[in-house]
């Protein structure tokens, strides 16, 4: 994913409270033309749109019975809309997944995938995503494989100072999932754990939760402490209600702060809700009926060594022809932020360390604004370049 805001304090101020009126009759968003989800006598896997966005009727899923999602190109949280009611009593489930000895484990949809595995003279990789944990040795020491965070600084998981910070919004506008660990070294090492999900479930009427969601980062596979942060789960409906229980974990629920995903709920009656919230440390309730402002703010790379990129086109990777310097440009765009926005341009090369480089793009007298900044790309390595808000 090349376009992420992943914190946006403007928008907690705009929408600290919703607009008048928008109570009386919620609009989820949803034109009902994907028809029902139905999870009824079957586990199912459904390919994610290209905007990952449902628009569904209704959904239910059985218990005993699990949702989960295939990735699209763009990599973009999963957003169920309904114009009617939402009931899960089984799973849904868009967990990270764990990274092997020749593997970076894969985020769940909306979430960052993990550090390569090192081997023999190849560095490991740092983890993707903006809290992503850095790579390292495949040991619990200072220079071991760090974890990805999200919700809050990684605490009581070993002594690495290689682990992700903190990150996003708890009011999940923009939703966003959670960031990889390090891949570790060794002969071979192990790839960093892939980070939670995003989730976005939104209804007209009422969303009933008995079972349970699904959005942790994925555990450490080696001797590192190098596991997915937990990712992303918001509910928004005017009733929402149940006994269901919903994971953010990262790492599993591993040893301390390790990594804690994000959940929020908005709804205008939640007397029969009783969810158990797995932490319950990074979770939000308010009564925010918006499943997002119109015109969301957007950032993109347009630009990248020399290649116009297109809006909207996907990730970007980069691998510089024989002999082409390493260093290039990369112009990056800005829209409907109407302030100055402080950006990160953050290149994660195959193996080895990221490169970030930070910028200002003055939005507030043009709309889109652009502004350009100089890197260097790692030679000979294809490498993920993402530009974040920061």
């Amino acid at each position: 994913m090349k376009t992420t805001l992943p914190s946006l304090l403007t928008l907690a101020a705009l929408w600290a409270v919703a607009p008048a009126g928008l109570a009386q009759a919620f609009d989820s968003g949803s034109n009902g033309s994907y028809g029902p989800i139905a999870v009824t006598t079957a586990d199912v896997t459904l390919e994610l749109p290209p905007d990952g966005v449902f628009h569904a009727t209704t959904v239910t899923i059985n218990s005993g019975r699990t949702l989960r999602f295939k990735r699209n190109a763009l990599n973009t949280p999963v957003v169920i809309l309904a114009t009617g009611d939402v009931t899960i009593a089984g799973r849904l489930d868009v967990s990270g997944s764990r990274g092997s000895s020749t593997a970076a484990g894969f985020g769940g949809p909306g979430g960052f995938d993990g550090g390569t595995p090192g081997s023999a003279g190849t560095p490991p990789g740092d983890g993707h995503g903006p809290g992503a944990g850095a790579g390292g040795t495949n040991t619990r020491n200072a220079d071991g494989a760090g974890q990805g965070a999200y919700a809050a600084a990684i605490t009581g998981v070993g002594e690495s100072t290689r682990h992700g910070a903190p990150y996003g919004s708890a009011l999940l506008i923009p939703i966003l999932g959670g960031s990889g660990g390090g891949g570790s070294g060794g002969t071979p090492g192990v790839g960093g754990g892939g980070g939670g999900g995003a989730v976005l479930i939104a209804s007209n009427t009422r969303i009933h939760l008995t079972g349970q969601i699904d959005a942790d980062g994925a555990y450490w596979s080696g001797n590192a402490l190098n596991g997915g942060s937990g990712g992303a789960v918001r509910l928004v409906a005017p009733v929402v209600s149940g006994s269901g229980t919903i994971f953010v974990r990262g790492a599993e629920g591993g040893a301390g702060s390790a990594g804690l995903g994000r959940i929020r709920v908005d709804t205008l009656d939640r007397s029969q809700m009783n969810f158990n919230f797995v932490p319950n440390s990074s979770v939000a309730v308010g009564s925010l009926l918006l499943v997002q402002p119109t015109p969301l703010p957007r950032l993109d790379l347009v630009e990248v060594a020399g290649r116009a990129v297109a809006v909207g086109s996907g990730p970007v990777q980069v691998l510089l022809p024989f002999g082409a310097p390493a260093q290039q440009t990369i112009k990056v765009r800005a829209q409907d932020f109407n302030q100055v926005v402080p950006v990160r341009v953050v290149l994660t090369p195959e193996s080895g360390a990221a490169r970030r480089y930070d910028l200002e793009i003055n939005n507030a007298a043009t709309n889109p604004a652009e502004a350009t900044v100089t890197v260097e790309f790692p030679v000979n390595t294809a490498t993920h370049v993402a530009v974040w808000t920061r």
